[in-house]
């Protein structure tokens, strides 16, 4: 059985769509839109000379544009992740972007393959708006995993702020310039948004629900309280830090121990389709003695369910709230 290249091909071919939108990404919107850097964004477009509400409007754009477009058919899949992400790139850009990777995609293909035209399309298509969404939640995973692991210090900052005598107004803008990006920005635009009158517990409430994290859930409603009857707040943000921590760890040692089954389900759910995909590369021809069989559609139909049926049962038998 001859290889054939052309699944390498296909490989490759997607990692160059990735290290495209990446390299345009940072391209347009600079070095510190990165989140490996560990320059304050935030703080360095107020160093560049730009107005404090010119720097606030842009932020929260960046934050906000997502998830007004959600009612869009093609963006829609996307709109959830990048919000969290707090993706640059605007609604259009990213559908552009989506449109200018398919055309590359197109064009390697049709270059570096046999493929037929109709076969080169769908792939293509398939790996602009595949690798875009790939792109957006890896970004968006990335964001958050960040933000959870910033966040226990950063509450912890903010009781010692507390605790030398700083309202907490001055707490959140301490944690907008001493921890890093992405919380700093974060509670950089509720400090600013906290300075031009907005309601703290209501900034904290915002930023939680459009992140969907349920740690930062707990700090709004920890603050609204306080705020609506009062008592220390330093030690019911201590408390709560000692809460996030533990329930933090816990979540380590459930993905820990559900690793191993989780990544048996995708594998045995992803290596027949990769066999299958593998085969047809290999040999077109391998099936077509039993194509025209009457049941080797409703196998085809019989077997995918099972696949589908597998990753479901198994992500509900690891899914365990933390």
């Amino acid at each position: 059985m001859p290889f054939s290249p052309e699944l390498i091909i296909y490989g490759v071919i997607f990692i160059a769509v990735l290290a495209l939108v990446e390299g345009v990404y940072l391209t347009i919107f600079g070095r510190s839109i990165s989140l490996s850097n560990r320059v304050n964004r935030r703080l360095e477009m107020l160093d560049k000379g730009a107005k404090r509400e010119e720097v606030l409007d842009q932020l929260r754009k960046e934050m906000q544009q997502h998830g007004k477009v959600r009612s869009i058919p093609l963006y829609s899949m996307l709109a959830n992740k990048a919000q969290k992400a707090a993706i640059a790139f605007t609604p259009k850009q990213l559908m552009m972007m989506m449109a200018g990777v398919t055309v590359f995609a197109f064009i390697g293909l049709s270059l570096g393959t046999d493929t037929g035209l109709l076969m080169n399309i769908i792939i293509s298509i398939l790996m602009g708006v595949g690798g875009i969404y790939f792109w957006v939640s890896m970004k968006a995973g990335k964001r958050l995993s960040m933000i959870e692991e910033q966040l226990p210090d950063a509450i912890e900052l903010m009781v010692r702020s507390l605790r030398v005598g700083h309202p907490f107004s001055s707490a959140i803008q301490i944690v907008s310039r001493e921890v890093e990006d992405p919380l700093a920005t974060e509670f950089g635009v509720i400090a600013d948004e906290s300075a031009y009158g907005r309601d703290i517990g209501e900034a904290l409430k915002d930023m939680a629900e459009r992140l969907d994290m349920q740690d930062l859930r707990f700090l709004a409603v920890a603050v609204t309280i306080q705020q609506q009857s009062g008592g220390n707040l330093a030690e019911i943000l201590a408390g709560l830090s000692k809460v996030i921590r533990a329930r933090f760890r816990l979540f380590r040692r459930v993905k820990a121990i559900t690793a191993e089954a989780k990544w048996s389900g995708k594998f045995l759910s992803g290596f027949p389709v990769a066999a299958l995909i593998f085969i047809n590369l290999s040999d077109p021809h391998y099936y077509d003695g039993v194509k025209t069989h009457s049941l080797f559609i409703p196998a085809c139909i019989t077997v995918g369910l099972f696949l589908a049926a597998n990753l479901f049962v198994m992500r509900i038998l690891t899914d365990i709230k933390v």
